[in-house]
């Protein structure tokens, strides 16, 4: 996650001068965030990207999970990073008791950093709805700025 991170930094770095002229300190924040997460033997099956636009009610009302590309095997801190961006205040409802706060921490900075990176990525090219690409990276950039660790 650091190595991506860090890859997603670079990125971001090359198209904002504002995640550029904080680069040094985002990058100390994140070896500092992954350094006090500890390895671990368990994991979770995480949808990646789960919101209600991913789940579905078939012809005997039961939920079927679609958009599965992103399914894996990893830390249910991921996908609760995801849902808290996603869901906003109504996070509460799905929050659970036990999660690794540092873990939180390393991935809420980094899915803020690849959701700068993506869209501006995508930017560089004729993307047709520039717009919510740009509200998405801005809201981003500012999240990521919030967090860096200053000296």
């Amino acid at each position: 996650m650091l190595e991506r991170a860090l890859r997603d930094l670079a990125e971001a770095s090359a198209r904002d001068t504002r995640i550029s002229a904080a680069r040094d300190r985002l990058e100390d924040t994140l070896s500092r965030h992954a350094a006090g997460v500890q390895p671990r033997s368990d994991h979770s099956l995480i949808h990646g990207e789960l919101g209600p636009d991913h789940v579905l009610v078939d012809h005997q009302d039961r939920p079927v999970i679609i958009d599965i590309e992103g399914l894996m095997y990893f830390d249910a801190e991921w996908e609760h990073v995801f849902l808290d961006l996603r869901f906003g205040p109504d996070y509460r409802f799905l929050r659970e008791a036990g999660l690794d706060t540092g873990r939180l921490s390393l991935y809420r900075l980094a899915m803020h950093l690849s959701l700068v990176a993506g869209p501006l990525r995508l930017l560089d090219g004729d993307f047709p709805e520039r717009e919510p690409m740009l509200r998405i990276a801005e809201y981003n950039t500012q999240q990521v700025l919030a967090r860096q660790q200053h000296p």
